[in-house]
């Protein structure tokens, strides 16, 4: 009995887990880090999928450049690996999955 009821509380656990509910970023806040920042991606990057998600349906209000499509404005911009953001005040290239809050420390938003 005690270990149905372990398996029992893993798999509920689990499905909490699995099932919660994501934060969303506004369309406020999305905005605010486009028009301050360029995410540059590429087609087929796992990591630029997982940025993708943290931003949800906002990720539309982002300015997105796909390296795979775009290989020369990536080239002539130094872009090395992606997900890379370059934050347009500053000119700084920030590699790697971001968090939200980062970005909007980054960014000023």
């Amino acid at each position: 009995m005690i270990t149905i009821g372990i398996v029992v509380f893993i798999i509920a656990v689990s499905f909490f887990i699995l099932t919660r509910d994501k934060p969303v970023v506004s369309e406020e806040l999305a905005k605010c880090i486009g028009d301050n920042s360029l995410l540059y991606v590429q087609k087929g990057c796992i990591h630029c999928e997982t940025q993708k998600k943290m931003f949800g349906d906002s990720y539309q209000f982002l300015n997105v450049v796909d390296c795979f499509y775009e290989n020369d404005v990536c080239t002539d911009e130094n872009i090395r690996a992606t997900p890379t953001w370059v934050i347009t005040s500053s000119g700084s290239h920030v590699e790697g999955i971001q968090s939200i809050d980062k970005l909007k420390s980054l960014t000023g938003c």
